[in-house]
């Protein structure tokens, strides 16, 4: 019997443990679940839920139209992706350890939207990733880190989104990986062969980096007395460089004693 509960754990047969938890580390019911999600005390796998803003998952309503179409073109889209994607994944493996993979679901439904999953090597660079980001903010929002259950992305993603056949569109309950550029991954990836070099990918990287200022700083803690507003009303001028269509879907974080200001974990100087 021993033997039979232990082949079944985690699958569809299995009428206790909830198998979509199991495999993807959320679930659409949420604590309404008839069964149960057994959130591991150990893991290598860290999940910051809901931390990726799409601009143009949001505006798109619940049948997968869009409600405004954005002037923003594609290049434009996946380096505002790319530059999020960078910023995390650099941050996180500088102060927590080593990460193996990283994964941010380009999903809608609430359990998935937005999700980042950061794969450490070791279980305790995560417990430690946790506990750390549990008192952070990103983008104006607190990060909520949970340990995931999570490890085999594989078994997690939907097959049918891979192959371009996918019927239920971003509400699909499997998760759809958005892609990185092939220039950040190969960065990202080789950036442990060596010392660590600087976060700026490329020439042109360098350029866009100073709008943001040349040197970067994390943000302070989720219990400081930062100030979140919109930067552009009071440094309109500055903000010239972001595409009209993407500057409210920014957040900034102003620190009373410094003149520079935060996007994201990256901190920028006027």
């Amino acid at each position: 019997m021993a033997e039979y509960l232990a082949a079944i754990f985690g699958t569809e047969k299995d009428k206790v443990n909830c198998s979509f938890y199991f495999k993807i580390g959320a679930c659409r019911h949420g604590d309404r679940c008839s069964r149960i999600h057994n959130k591991p005390t150990f893991s290598q796998t860290v999940l910051l839920q809901n931390l990726y803003v799409n601009p143009q998952n949001s505006a798109k309503s619940a049948d997968g139209s869009h409600l405004v179409v954005a002037n923003v073109s594609d290049e434009e889209m996946q380096e505002h992706y790319d530059n999020f994607f960078e910023d995390v994944f650099v941050e996180c493996e500088d102060k927590y350890g080593e990460i193996e993979e990283m994964n941010v679901c380009d999903n809608l439904g609430d359990h998935l939207v937005g999700n980042v999953y950061i794969k450490f090597r070791r279980e305790e660079d995560a417990e430690k990733a946790v506990n750390d980001l549990n008192n952070r903010w990103f983008g104006g929002r607190p990060v909520y880190a949970e340990l995931s259950p999570v490890t085999d992305f594989r078994e997690a993603c939907c097959r049918q989104y891979e192959m371009g056949e996918c019927t239920r569109s971003g509400f699909c309950n499997f998760m759809h990986l958005k892609p990185i550029s092939r220039e950040l991954r190969r960065y990202l990836y080789s950036r442990r062969k060596g010392s660590r070099r600087s976060r700026s990918r490329s020439r042109d990287r360098r350029r866009r980096s100073r709008s943001r200022g040349e040197n970067r700083r994390r943000d302070p803690p989720r219990n400081s007395r930062s100030e979140y507003i919109n930067i552009e009303r009071h440094h309109g001028a500055a903000m010239s460089s972001f595409p009209v269509a993407l500057r409210r879907f920014v957040g900034y974080m102003h620190s009373p004693n410094d003149t520079s200001w935060t996007l994201g974990l990256t901190r920028i100087s006027f």
